[in-house]
C-alpha cells in the first residue's frame, strides 16, 4: 500500500527551512485539519490546513486496534502531540482515534 497525491509543494527544503516556524505555529496539543496526501503501511502523511510547509503525520502507533487508517484524499482531523526533529514531521493523533481512548 503506497498510495500517494503528494503536492509538488513543498519541498524537502521548505519543510525543513520552516520548521521553527512550524513548531511555533503547531504546539503540542493544537488541534488540526488536513489532507491526507500519502498512504503508507506505517501510517498517513497530512497536508496540514494554514501551515503549508507542514509535514503531519499519523502512524499506526497511535491508532486504536480495529481502526483503519483513513484513506487517500480523505479529510481528517486530530491533534498535534509531537514534533520530531530528526525529519521534521508534526505527529497528530487522529480525531477518530481519540474518541476511542
Amino acid at each position: 500500500m503506497a498510495d500517494r497525491t503528494w503536492p509538488v509543494e513543498p519541498t524537502a527544503e521548505q519543510i525543513r527551512r520552516s520548521w521553527s516556524a512550524t513548531v511555533s505555529a503547531l504546539p503540542i496539543g493544537t488541534r488540526i485539519t488536513g489532507q491526507v496526501v500519502d498512504r503508507r503501511p506505517f501510517g498517513v502523511f497530512l497536508r496540514i490546513d494554514g501551515v503549508p510547509n507542514a509535514l503531519g503525520l499519523a502512524d499506526i502507533g497511535s491508532m486504536p486496534h480495529g481502526l483503519s487508517l483513513p484513506a487517500l484524499g480523505a479529510q481528517v482531523s486530530g491533534e498535534v502531540v509531537w514534533h520530531t526533529d530528526h525529519n521534521y514531521q508534526v505527529r497528530i493523533r487522529l480525531g477518530e482515534w481519540l474518541a476511542h481512548d
